[in-house]
């Protein structure tokens, strides 16, 4: 995906209808989606390969060229004719986001897409230390290719991370953290609430066929699931929420890194639990070094030796 943020100000409403007329000052463009987790893998210093479907337009050469200036290949965008390259584009006035506008095609890929996409995806597993499948209901993901991706990364022994839509909920087995939000999650399962409780969700790691569950509750911080310990819940670190763009992508980045780094899976929820607070204070979607990581991981330290002094 691409992310365009249009900025300006308001200063009348329209006299065509009962709407604000926004001045726009400043345009700006940047990888979103799973585009934007590549960008956070490479500011935490690892390597990538992003395996994603594109279209043959403007909006595909300036994603190409905005990754390759963070130090991600392009070399794996599988360009689609007739097919645009998916875009948001956020209208913004005082800082605060009024609209957003999509341009996208939803459908399945046809099967010589999807063929082209698999040798690619197929391809990056060989070479990777970790694996993360981010899917956003585009037509992109399907059953057979999680599926054919996760069985060779269980094969591999590498990690893998999942943040799943609805329409494949139940294509990812094998995977290591499944990460999708509670509102999802209930959808899923049918449930008119969202599953807090251990008796609902520990048994969905049998269901899920997954090794952890890792449950964003958006402003209430994330739910961790493990087979042998308490369902775990991690609180918001975040002091003020200025804009939740690109918190998920942090968290599944963040994830996935820690995990190729030998970190167990309650250290990365823990790490990316606070990178996801970096996120939200800013502006839009920015990727999370591993600097502002560390900066952040020394403040709690630092917080916690206070307090236990006081």
């Amino acid at each position: 995906m691409l992310d365009v943020y249009l900025g300006g100000s308001v200063d009348r409403i329209s006299p065509e209808a009962p709407v604000p007329v926004v001045r726009v000052a400043s345009e700006r463009a940047a990888p979103g989606g799973a585009a934007n987790v590549a960008m956070g893998v490479a500011a935490l210093g690892a390597n990538c390969r992003l395996v994603a479907a594109v279209g043959t337009d403007d909006a595909a050469a300036t994603l190409a060229a905005r990754l390759t200036e963070a130090g991600v290949p392009s070399d794996d965008l599988v360009s689609l004719s007739g097919r645009p390259t998916t875009r948001k584009t956020r209208i913004l006035a005082r800082h605060q986001q009024m609209l957003r506008v999509d341009r996208e095609d939803p459908a399945p890929l046809t099967e010589e897409d999807h063929g082209r996409l698999a040798r690619h995806a197929l391809d990056a597993v060989e070479w990777a230390d970790a694996l993360v499948i981010e899917d956003y209901d585009k037509g992109v993901v399907s059953g057979t290719l999680s599926r054919a991706l996760l069985s060779r990364s269980v094969a591999r022994g590498i990690p893998s991370v999942v943040d799943p839509k609805l329409r494949h909920f139940f294509d990812f087995p094998g995977a290591t953290i499944f990460k999708p939000n509670a509102r999802e999650l209930a959808a899923a399962l049918g449930l008119e609430r969202e599953p807090r409780d251990e008796i609902t969700l520990h048994p969905l790691l049998e269901r899920l066929k997954c090794d952890c569950l890792l449950l964003t509750l958006g402003e209430e911080g994330m739910l961790l699931v493990e087979p042998s310990a308490e369902t775990r819940l991690l609180p918001p670190e975040a002091r003020e929420v200025f804009d939740v763009t690109g918190a998920g992508d942090t968290v599944t980045a963040v994830l996935a890194v820690c995990l190729m780094a030998g970190a167990s899976v309650s250290q990365a929820a823990y790490l990316a639990n606070l990178a996801a607070g970096i996120e939200v204070t800013r502006l839009g979607a920015v990727p999370v070094t591993g600097a502002e990581l560390l900066q952040a991981l020394d403040g709690r330290s630092t917080e916690a030796t206070t307090g236990s002094n006081s």
